[in-house]
C-alpha cells in the first residue's frame, strides 16, 4: 500500500499532506473555533461528541482542534493511519486515484463524520484520500490515544461501530448507483435525487446547494467532465432542472426519477 500512496503522488504532483493539528486551534480561520465539547454550538445527535459526559470529558483531553482550508489533504490513501478525524464543519472528499491519475470520489463527507476510522481500529493504512471540498473545522485523536479511549468508554465504542455500519451502507449504496445504472444519464440522475434530500421546497421548486464542479460530480459517478457537462445540458434544456450558481433548481422530480429508473 505504501507503494500506491508514491504512485498517488507522482500522479498528483501537486497533492500537499498537511501535519497533525497542533494542540491549539488555528487563529487564521474564517470562522470561530469551538475547542471545547461542552461549549460547543455546532453539537447535534449525529456528532461523536455527543456522548455521555464521563467520556466528553476524557476525548476533551485526548482531542486536537484545527482548521483547514479548501484543497488541504488530510490523508493520501496508502499513508500509516496515524489518527481518527472528526469533521464539526465543512465538507471532505474522500477519494481514490489510479497511477495514471484517474479519480473516484467514493463519498463526500459531512459535519458530524469521522474520518479513518476503519484504518486506525483495523490497523491498516488509510484506504482512501481526504481532500478539503469546503473550508473546514475538524477535531484530530492520535491513534494510540483514540484506541485507549474506545477500549475504556463502551459508549464510545458504540458510537463509533455505528458510524462504522453508516460508511459500509453508504459504500453499498455506490456500488449500486456505479455499478447497476446502464448509463450516464441514469449514475446522474440518481446523484442529483440523492443530493436534493437536503434541499427545500419553495414555490414547488426544491432548491439546493450543489457546491460542485462538473468535474467532482464525473468523479462521483465514474464518467468524465464533459459528458456531465451535457448530460445536465439536456436536463435544463427538458426544463427538469436549473442552475443558479452553486443552487440546483429541480423543478420535475418525476421526469428525474424516471431518468434513474433507466
Amino acid at each position: 500500500m505504501a507503494s500506491f500512496a508514491a504512485a498517488t503522488r507522482a500522479a498528483v504532483p501537486s497533492l500537499h499532506v498537511w501535519p497533525a493539528p497542533p494542540k491549539r486551534a488555528n487563529s487564521s480561520s474564517t470562522f470561530p473555533i469551538a475547542d471545547g465539547c461542552t461549549r460547543c454550538d455546532l453539537r447535534s445527535n449525529d456528532f461523536f461528541c455527543d456522548l455521555p459526559e464521563p467520556a466528553l470529558k476524557a476525548l476533551q483531553k485526548i482531542k486536537h482542534t484545527t482548521t483547514y482550508p479548501a484543497g488541504a489533504i488530510l490523508f493520501l490513501e496508502g499513508q500509516s493511519a496515524r489518527g481518527v478525524y472528526i469533521l464539526c464543519r465543512g465538507r471532505v472528499k474522500l477519494l481514490t486515484t489510479s497511477s495514471d491519475g484517474r479519480t473516484l470520489i467514493l463519498k463526500i463527507a459531512e459535519p458530524g463524520e469521522g474520518l479513518g476510522l476503519s484504518s486506525v481500529i483495523g490497523g491498516k493504512p488509510y484506504g482512501v484520500t481526504a481532500e478539503i471540498l469546503q473550508p473546514a473545522q475538524l477535531t484530530y485523536i492520535p491513534r494510540e490515544d483514540f484506541l485507549k479511549f474506545i477500549r475504556e468508554h463502551g459508549e464510545a465504542s458504540l458510537h463509533f461501530a455505528r458510524h462504522l455500519g453508516r460508511d459500509c451502507h453508504s459504500a453499498y449504496d455506490l456500488l449500486r448507483t456505479i455499478g447497476l445504472a446502464q448509463s450516464v444519464s441514469e449514475k446522474l440522475a440518481r446523484f442529483l435525487l440523492e443530493w436534493s434530500s437536503k434541499g427545500v421546497m419553495s414555490d414547488g421548486i426544491l432548491r439546493v446547494k450543489l457546491a460542485l464542479t462538473h468535474e467532482e460530480m464525473a468523479q462521483l459517478i465514474g464518467t468524465t467532465r464533459e459528458t456531465v457537462t451535457r448530460t445536465l445540458s439536456t436536463l435544463k434544456k427538458q426544463r427538469i432542472i436549473e442552475l443558479a450558481g452553486s443552487t440546483l433548481l429541480l423543478k420535475n422530480r418525476p421526469a428525474l426519477e424516471s431518468r434513474a429508473a433507466g
